[in-house]
């Protein structure tokens, strides 16, 4: 090996890139591999406005087919610089429904130097419901995806979704359908969704918001709630609070917040008519809540094209299972830690939801992805990485836990400041886990030196001692280890679960 050779990469897997034209922009996604844990290599939009003026004279905008066609040239570039083994071309309302559509298909193929798939309304909803099963844990709702020139409706449930429907609601339809006009597009959208009687099937559950309109709504609230995690994957808002942003957006009574400035120009105008589409969505529906997704029809395809084996993988372990591949000393210890940490929950007297375990084997997985940091920065990049990384199927509370734990594993089990923000985030429960996981990964590295083979040798056990809960068993062999440090970590763990501790060594 050379220094020269990038080791940033997992190896054996090859680019992948996807071209979405849609009505209001074009977007070239390439990706590091076709896996069920996608990382983006290369991301870029251009706003063409193909759907501007579809709804008035049945045609796509010559100005927007000529700035796509152009941005296609780049694109196809883009993409053999990245060194893409394929390139996955989709093509939504506008290209389908545009008297000038097939013209504009045929010279895009020919500029890409192959075929395009231009999707039915129902293809579009169901590549989108395939987004959100692929990026959600166990999704249940109803999927909504707004485009520029229609609105795709779907229900889902866990890994099944329903037909589609789709309805003239995009953002760029809406606002030319009523010249504009706020009022006449609420009226028209509550006709329009009051045909579509299946969305009372989601009375309760979750709605699941795709879209890049719906996407800066989201936004626009973590700016002006000053949310510390701008992540908008799972960004969650109870039904009363975004119905309350939502009539705030069309009414114009938030109209000179500063927050508007995050806000790309370009998007402005047409967030008070995505906001009329998901207001009059959720009226209709009554969701519990809403649930941001950045994941929508191209990861909804990428995740089509798997084998169902790898379909049934768990996204997020997959994800923090790489990154310990491209950061940990060990891999291998990181897996035992994920193991043996489900093992040992019990002696606490923790019963874990499938979603706290998911959690907990995240954590152990990326435990060790600091270690190359300054070591009175391990534990604050720790937090950074995690809390920041493009993981899917996972919460932002989840997401809080992990990067929480990490920090805990590496600063101590206290609260110093640093946390404050994330912390607010996580539940009380997760706050508590992340610390008991913490103070338990802190105690065994101490053993292992984060290499593998020692883990799996050390457990906990009740003691017989009327003055013990538990002691922590460790082969004889490993006496050697024993000290000062190692008391003190269980000490701490002793102290943070109200259990007495001891180590026996046998």
């Amino acid at each position: 090996m050379t220094r020269s050779e990038a080791q940033g990469r997992l190896p054996g897997i090859a680019p992948v890139s996807v071209v979405d034209i849609g009505s209001n922009s074009i977007r070239l996604v390439i990706y590091e591999g076709l896996s069920r844990a996608p990382t983006v290599l290369f991301n870029e939009k251009v706003l063409c406005g193909l759907g501007k003026g579809v709804a008035t004279s049945g045609r796509m905008d010559e100005e927007g087919v000529e700035r796509a066609l152009a941005a296609l040239r780049r694109f196809r570039a883009l993409s053999q610089q990245a060194q893409a083994t394929r390139m996955y071309v989709l093509a939504t309302a506008a290209a389908r429904e545009a008297s000038n559509g097939p013209d504009f298909i045929a010279r895009a193929e020919e500029i890409l130097g192959q075929e395009i798939l231009v999707l039915t309304g129902e293809e579009e909803a169901k590549y989108s419901a395939l987004g959100i099963i692929s990026g959600f844990h166990e999704a249940d709702g109803i999927a909504g995806d707004l485009g520029g020139g229609s609105l795709e409706l779907i229900d889902i449930s866990g890994k099944t979704f329903g037909k589609g429907i789709t309805l003239p609601l995009g953002g760029l339809r809406l606002s030319e359908a009523v010249d504009g006009s706020l009022p006449k597009a609420r009226a028209l959208a509550k006709k329009l969704l009051l045909g579509a009687k299946f969305l009372s099937k989601g009375t309760g559950r979750t709605f699941y918001a795709v879209g890049g309109t719906w996407r800066n709504i989201a936004k626009l609230h973590m700016e002006i709630r000053k949310y510390p995690l701008h992540m908008m994957q799972g960004y969650e808002l109870p039904y009363d609070e975004i119905a309350f942003f939502l009539d705030e957006i069309i009414s114009g009574a938030n109209a000179r917040d500063p927050a508007w400035s995050s806000i790309s120009k370009n998007r402005r105008n047409l967030i008070p008519f995505g906001a009329i589409a998901l207001r009059e969505v959720i009226e209709v529906m009554q969701p519990r809540t809403v649930c941001f997704s950045a994941q929508g029809v191209r990861e909804g395809y990428l995740y089509s094209l798997l084998l169902e084996e790898e379909q049934a993988l768990d996204p997020l372990i997959e994800a923090a299972d790489e990154l310990a591949i491209l950061r940990a000393r060990s891999p291998e210890h990181a897996r035992e830690l994920a193991d043996w940490t489900g093992r040992m929950m019990p002696f606490f007297d923790i019963e874990e939801t499938e979603e706290e375990s998911r959690y907990r084997q995240a954590a152990c997985l990326l435990a060790d992805i600091s270690w190359r940091a300054h070591p009175d920065y391990r534990g604050l990049q720790a937090l950074n990485v995690i809390a920041h990384s493009s993981f899917v199927g996972i919460t932002h509370p989840g997401r809080a836990f992990i990067a929480l734990t990490n920090y805990y594993r590496f600063e101590g089990l206290h609260d110093d400041g640093q946390t404050g923000p994330l912390a607010a985030i996580a539940t009380e429960r997760l706050l508590d886990r992340a610390k008991l996981v913490g103070g338990m990964l802190r105690v065994v590295y101490l053993f292992s030196a984060s290499m593998p083979g020692v883990v799996h040798n050390l457990t906990f056990r009740r003691s017989s001692n009327p003055e013990l809960d538990l002691e922590f068993v460790v082969p004889k062999a490993y006496e050697v280890f024993a000290g000062e440090r190692l008391d003190g970590r269980l000490t701490q763990l002793s102290k943070l679960t109200g259990k007495r501790l001891a180590f026996v060594y046998e």
